[in-house]
């Protein structure tokens, strides 16, 4: 397809992103062109945005930003066999080699030649992108354009709270961005005994309640979230904690408030390193550790999709906002500035 494309790019080397005319990208043999219907903003992304060191670090200008999305391929490459004119589509944000050690254990989403849109090559905060046939997702037509653009998101939630079963277990969420509450609710989908989650803003912690999380707790607040789970469980611990918050004190606070033999979910990336008794936290306790990177391609996908179909799952509390592409700096001033109470947000083209 020839012509030009609105897109939201990476230019300076400096905070904020602008909106430039591009030329649509010429797909190869093995890729796909996906007009976009709707993408989403990660917080990932705020890095790429305010410009701070690890975006420095991380990308080399300049660059389309995004790969949460979801729309209809409107052009094909003459290697593609699975995928046609028509099909709604989503896509993992991974662009794996297939063909690495790490690949063929079935560990794609952490091979060892990744890439990423809007990382390494040209992301979604546009009007098309180009994707290898490898990373595409079949949509059921019944999957709003919302949620579409939130399923690689979804399935990182999905990953991260069953990467072992949760059914009949107490289960603890530490965080409330828009990941952490749809891991609220992916955990009571799956048939988790309680939920509690432990954010710090009010509207947020509503929204973990209306996505099934049984108990909220507020950092802000006197009440010792450690202290409460822990009473509440008869001093036990609870069975499952997933660390989403990526603070020092809450992955301190998880293996606190986990029972002997229970697990932990690392998800959260911490600023620095901390440091924390493996003695008793780990070992001595025989807590299981399970650090979660993105999600397994494609189990996860079909576990994510199998939920949604139940009806058990609806993520869409968690989108508070859609704006048209043009508006995306008024999207990220809502994720970095002021309250900060908005949960997902949404570009259209």
């Amino acid at each position: 397809m020839k012509g030009t494309m609105r897109a939201v790019r990476k230019i300076r080397l400096e905070p904020g992103f602008d909106l430039v005319k591009v030329e649509i990208p010429q797909i190869q043999p093995n890729e796909v062109l996906v007009k976009i219907a709707a993408t989403a903003l990660c917080g990932s992304d705020v890095h790429f945005y305010t410009w701070d060191e690890f975006a420095q670090k991380r990308i080399k200008p300049p660059v389309t930003i995004g790969h949460e999305f979801c729309g209809e391929v409107v052009e094909v490459g003459n290697a593609v066999r699975e995928y046609k004119l028509g099909d709604y589509v989503t896509a993992d944000s991974h662009i794996v080699c297939g063909t690495c050690d790490v690949c063929k254990l079935g560990l794609q989403h952490i091979c060892q030649n990744l890439k990423i849109f809007g990382n390494d090559v040209e992301g979604s905060y546009a009007e098309y992108i180009a994707v290898p046939e490898t990373s595409l997702w079949r949509l059921s037509r019944d999957v709003p354009t919302a949620v579409g653009a939130v399923m690689e998101p979804l399935g990182g939630a999905t990953q991260a709270v069953l990467i072992e079963p949760v059914t009949a277990k107490s289960v603890v969420i530490f965080g409330d961005g828009p990941i952490a509450l749809f891991g609220a609710g992916v955990a009571a989908a799956a048939g988790a005994r309680k939920v509690y989650l432990v954010g710090m803003v009010a509207s947020r912690l509503e929204i973990a309640r209306r996505m099934g999380a049984n108990v909220t707790f507020n950092i802000n607040d006197p009440l010792d979230p450690v202290k409460a789970i822990l009473e509440d469980t008869h001093g036990i611990g609870a069975d499952v904690v997933v660390e989403m918050a990526g603070a020092p004190q809450s992955m301190k606070n998880a293996f606190a408030v986990v029972r002997k033999g229970g697990r932990v979910t690392t998800f959260g990336l911490t600023p620095k390193p901390i440091e924390f008794d493996i003695n008793f936290a780990v070992t001595l306790r025989q807590v299981t550790v399970r650090g979660v990177a993105g999600r397994h391609m494609w189990d996860t996908w079909k576990l994510a999709d199998g939920l949604l179909a139940s009806g058990k799952l609806d993520p869409r509390p968690v989108i508070t906002h859609e704006l048209p592409l043009e508006e995306f700096d008024k999207g990220f001033k809502l994720m970095t500035t002021g309250a900060r109470d908005t949960g997902k947000v949404i570009l259209r083209p």
